[in-house]
């Protein structure tokens, strides 16, 4: 197995730091004190949007609990989050919904 040196690992974290904090810096060091143009304030609104299915989708579609082989447990509970989500408008009800779904079909299926 290969090892990564001790100096590469610090290299990279340190790296890392500088980046996230240059990125921040720049919407709150530069941009903090000045009002934001309409269009970006329009557009940053969906970042919130984004972010969980990002984080969601590689757990639904290859899934490290079945080596990576998509099952229904996991495609019917995402299915039906999106379902409640996209009815009830609730973030809340759409992530209880799919682990409801999902517990229940895992204890259903084994």
């Amino acid at each position: 197995m290969n090892q990564i040196d001790d100096t590469t690992i610090w290299i990279i974290i340190v790296g890392m730091a500088f980046g996230s904090f240059g990125l921040r810096f720049v919407f709150l060091g530069f941009v903090g004190d000045r009002p934001m143009p309409a269009w970006l304030l329009r557009h940053l609104r969906y970042t919130a949007v984004a972010i969980l299915p990002a984080l969601i989708a590689p757990l639904v579609v290859w899934p490290a609990a079945t080596n990576g082989e998509a099952d229904i447990p996991r495609m019917s509970a995402a299915a039906v989050a999106l379902v409640v989500g996209l009815i009830t408008k609730n973030v809340l009800a759409a992530i209880g919904s799919g682990a409801i779904t999902l517990y229940g079909l895992l204890y259903l299926l084994g």
